[in-house]
């Protein structure tokens, strides 16, 4: 029998498996598999592969039969319950079971109400014995969006923003471009790469007409965009219709058919939701978003936009990069990150909890949590 020790040590590799697929497998969540054999050597690996592809327990399964070797009477160590619907792919219990696996170690149950144990249970049943918790914490973490989109109904949102160490996002003319170094913008795009989607609103396509793509780091896919334009004023030739592999979804609160026809001839999907103030309904936005299958959303936005989401609770998480620089007075409230009317007590301040703080050249990243958002 493997002991604890060896158990910790596989499922290690196995969440490195799916660490490497961070930016391939959505919105299926990153999964590995490690395949020990009877004797206690390495038999098949593999990570979850693209939407409609392979699970991690097929890659391995797959692996170990190129390299000649049985698994019969094998464990598994996989980082998310094995599947036991059928999907876009037949259920990975069933295979492991057809396999002779004898043992499975899994991190975490399956928060997909269509598996939610009935794998384990399915596993039990033919006579595998089942342990599951070992790195339980590093799995969920690593797939934070999927289990919000499957448990909370909505996507996992994080706002990045990038600053000055006084707070300020823009000079007094309105230049914004470079507050942070390549090295902070390069790790801001592998965020990007790991997101469903990313999220402006039509001012910062106004202003700035960004792609809002994933350049900086190599990536398989690239995220879909989401725009919150309550009147369509997204210009028809702006630069995010130029990305190929995405889909562009715009959020609007009232249509107007000659502006629609000319964003949908671009590619767009439109979709109407007014809330009472004549706005887009962002908690209406979020389950849309969450039924397009988008588990992490990434917020790159002007403060308008920023301060709405923070300010309705939607937020999850801040990565926030501050470049060592002050910049003064700012162009009003246009240079903060986020508008929010001022506080007349500390207790109304939006308590956080600092995940990490890093560098990268020359600026600081801080990963910051809205307190006890991840308790679900």
């Amino acid at each position: 029998m493997p002991t604890h020790n060896a158990d910790a040590q596989q499922i290690a590799a196995a969440h490195q498996l799916a660490v490497d697929a961070r930016y391939l497998t959505d919105p299926n969540p990153r999964v590995g598999c490690v395949l020990i054999d009877a004797a206690g050597n390495l038999a098949g690996a593999g990570h979850t592969q693209r939407a409609g592809g392979p699970h991690a327990e097929i890659v391995a399964l797959q692996d170990a039969a190129a390299r000649g070797r049985s698994v019969a009477g094998a464990t598994a160590y996989v980082t998310l319950e094995p599947c036991s619907h059928h999907g876009r792919t037949a259920p990975c219990c069933d295979a492991l079971i057809a396999a002779g696996i004898r043992r499975v170690v899994a991190s975490v149950a399956d928060p997909n109400p269509l598996v939610g144990g009935q794998g384990f249970d399915r596993l039990r049943a033919a006579g595998i014995e089942v342990v599951v918790g070992p790195g339980a914490t590093e799995s969920r973490e690593l797939n934070i969006g999927f289990f919000s989109r499957m448990v909370r109904k909505t996507p996992w949102v994080r706002l990045k923003i990038a600053a000055s160490l006084d707070g300020k996002t823009a000079l007094t003319n309105g230049l914004s471009q470079w507050i942070t170094s390549e090295a902070a913008r390069t790790d801001g795009h592998a965020w990007r790469a790991r997101a469903s989607a990313v999220l402006t609103g039509v001012g910062t396509l106004i202003e700035d007409n960004p792609r809002l793509d994933v350049r900086l780091v190599e990536t398989p896919r690239q995220p879909h965009l989401v725009v919150v334009d309550s009147r369509l004023q997204t210009p028809p030739d702006a630069n995010i219709f130029g990305v190929a592999d995405r889909q562009v979804w715009l959020y609007a609160a009232q249509r107007d058919e000659a502006r629609a026809r000319a964003l949908e001839a671009r590619g767009a999907t439109i979709t109407v939701l007014p809330n009472t103030d004549g706005k887009v309904d962002l908690a209406a936005m979020l389950l849309d978003l969450a039924v397009r299958e988008v588990n992490e959303l990434h917020v790159e936005a002007g403060y308008k936009l920023n301060g709405s989401l923070l300010r309705e609770g939607w937020v999850d998480e801040l990565l926030l990069y501050l470049a060592p620089k002050f910049l003064g007075e700012g162009l009003d409230m246009a240079s903060q990150p986020f508008a929010g009317g001022p506080l007349t007590a500390l207790s109304a301040a939006l308590p956080l909890d600092f995940r990490s703080v890093d560098r990268f050249g020359p600026d600081l990243r801080i990963l910051a949590r809205v307190a006890a958002r991840d308790a679900f």
